[in-house]
């Protein structure tokens, strides 16, 4: 029988400061009642100038490694979803293996943007199932303070800096991952984007003049979109394993927006006690708002073994992703 990949440990890490809405207010025409009342944003962690995502994400892996009591060196392979890599090459993750000294794992990134942590787990259960091997980390992680427009208030008061890290490892019972649905419509590719930087647009004084290594969103296409797509792939994993959203424990979307997590929970069905939502206090981490969340449910005491969990999300590409697992039970 083939084995589950079971999530036996996680790592989060937040930059320590914090920008507030009304630190906001003193840089950008906005207010904090617009931006609590359409995004649910209270506030986002912010990394100081000159940090690289590889920090962020390595903190993370360590906590994850110490809740499970391991070193580094028990690693097989390390993959991680960032869109803000140190640099376009080496791989952030290989950066990350020798930061945690990870010497016997192999490493490499997926760019997935909001759906980079779904589909980096994907990948990463894959050579669990596979029997390859036998403990793969799998990170979260982005910088977004350094791709965002602050003088875009459209797109500068959504985002914040974090990294979440999970360890996968053959499950001995019937937890684990047990299904995911991935989808792209890459014709919408546009609608969330950075337009230079690429080979595309190489850096050049006109893509810096023209503000083009910034993120640029088309934010009520990608609202509609997000809505639509969270409760469709969650329906989609879960029905084609017989189950519908009465079976699930907790519901762990994408920290996109507020209102967005809400309009896929009503399209569900589902009430509010069974989805968590830390946006308030993060903002859109990008890569790192699943684990993030899944932390948060463990402090809040909302998230225990057997627990039937669906991780959603939508990101740009438009890349879909949604993962069904029994949660395993992890050191906290």
């Amino acid at each position: 029988m083939t084995p589950r990949a079971a999530i036996t440990a996680l790592g989060r890490y937040v930059p320590e400061r914090v920008m507030t809405n009304a630190d906001l207010e003193k840089i950008v025409d906005t207010s904090d009642e617009w931006i609590r009342t359409r995004t649910g944003i209270r506030q986002r962690h912010v990394a100081e100038p000159g940090t690289p995502t590889s920090e962020l994400a390595a903190r993370a892996a360590r906590m994850a490694l110490e809740k499970r009591g391991i070193g580094a060196d028990e690693l097989d392979l390390i993959v991680i979803g960032t869109v803000t890599p140190d640099t376009l090459f080496p791989a952030t993750a290989c950066v990350v293996q020798d930061k945690i000294q990870a010497r016997k794992a192999w490493a490499f990134d997926i760019s997935a943007a909001c759906s980079g942590f779904t589909y980096a787990l994907t990948v990463g259960a894959q050579f669990i199932a596979s029997g390859a091997h036998r403990k793969v980390l799998v990170i979260g992680a982005d910088v977004m303070s350094t791709i965002i427009d602050y003088q875009d208030r459209t797109t500068c008061v959504l985002f914040g800096d974090g990294a979440g890290a999970v360890l996968l490892e053959p499950s001995t019972d019937d937890t684990g991952i047990i299904d995911f649905y991935n989808e792209v419509d890459g014709s919408g590719g546009c609608y969330l984007i950075m337009p230079g930087g690429g080979s595309a647009r190489p850096a050049s004084h006109e893509t810096v003049d023209q503000r083009m290594h910034y993120v640029r969103q088309d934010g009520p296409h990608v609202f509609k979109y997000a809505v639509r797509k969270f409760a469709e792939a969650s329906q989609t994993v879960l029905q084609r394993n017989g189950m519908t959203a009465a079976d699930i424990d907790l519901y762990v979307a994408h920290q996109a927006n507020a209102r967005i997590i809400d309009a896929s929970r009503e399209r569900l069905g589902l009430p509010e006690e069974k989805v968590i939502k830390n946006i308030e206090r993060y903002g859109n981490t990008t890569a790192a708002t699943i684990p993030l969340a899944l932390g948060t449910a463990l402090d809040e005491g909302r998230l225990r073994k057997g627990h039937l969990v669906v991780l959603t999300s939508v990101g740009a590409g438009l890349t879909v992703g949604s993962v069904l697992l029994r949660w395993s039970g992890v050191p906290w």
